[in-house]
């Protein structure tokens, strides 16, 4: 993938980090993109090549306008844009709150959201172009309570996904839309959710930001449009679905 420009959402902490390490080893362009300017340094120094560094409030369209134009001004063009950042939420749906729903949706929706609607001007007029938008397994099935908002808000994202390549592609199939569904991963996510813990680490099951990573790398050399991050889970999520809903009689 060498010379390709990769502009990284979430990228100071867990898999954003973790990918834009392994693109940039890979001889990508990586522009990391997150909230804490020193975070970002830290990872940037651990990139191979000339990582661009850029701090914004991705929850505000207009940072996210910026964004485009700063990467674009630094590397010439984006390749490919991936929407990584997000938070979670501990709360059971019965106890939600105007605020938590407003939160996750603002931070796993809106984000992704003005990515994309930001990028593909760009990618239209050259024709090409990738967008990965990374969700979760919780985006398709529903198994965790706690997690309750984080997990509706990875459906809308799934939906969106789908019915933004369902448009891009019918007049540019040039440009991709991916999706990327982690389980489970050992990052620092659960503690910074908001209410709080559980700590993600501690989780069974989990993988590495490190493996997710490797995926997503593996979406943009195949241009693939849907991956889950482990074996296993399309046939769980199918059989999932196959319980739900009767025919009239």
């Amino acid at each position: 993938m060498s010379e390709t420009v990769v502009v990284i959402t979430g990228a100071s902490a867990g898999i954003g980090a973790a990918t834009a390490e392994l693109l940039a080893r890979e001889g990508c362009r990586v522009v990391l993109v997150a909230r804490r300017q020193a975070a970002l340094e830290e990872v940037a120094g651990r990139c191979a090549g000339q990582p661009v560094v850029i701090a914004a409030d991705l929850t505000k369209r207009d940072a996210v306008r910026v964004v485009v134009e700063r990467a674009i001004h630094a590397c010439g063009h984006i390749d490919v844009w991936i929407n990584n950042a997000g938070q979670g939420i501990t709360r059971a749906p019965s106890e939600l709150t105007d605020d938590d729903v407003d939160e996750m949706m603002k931070q796993n929706v809106k984000t992704a959201l003005y990515g994309m609607q930001e990028v593909l001007p760009h990618f239209k007029e050259r024709g090409a172009g990738q967008i990965v938008n990374v969700s979760s397994m919780l985006g398709r099935l529903p198994m965790a309570t706690f997690r309750s908002a984080y997990t509706a808000s990875k459906h809308y994202l799934n939906a969106l996904t789908a019915m933004i390549r369902d448009e891009v592609t019918a007049t540019h199939p040039g440009i991709q839309i991916s999706l990327v569904s982690p389980g489970v991963v050992r990052t620092d996510f659960g503690l910074s959710a908001l209410h709080g813990g559980p700590d993600s680490r501690a989780l069974p099951g989990s993988q590495s930001a490190e493996e997710i990573a490797e995926v997503i790398a593996s979406v943009i050399r195949s241009r693939k449009a849907d991956l889950y991050t482990r074996r296993g889970a399309r046939e769980r999520v199918a059989a999932y679905y196959a319980t739900l809903g009767e025919d009239p009689e």
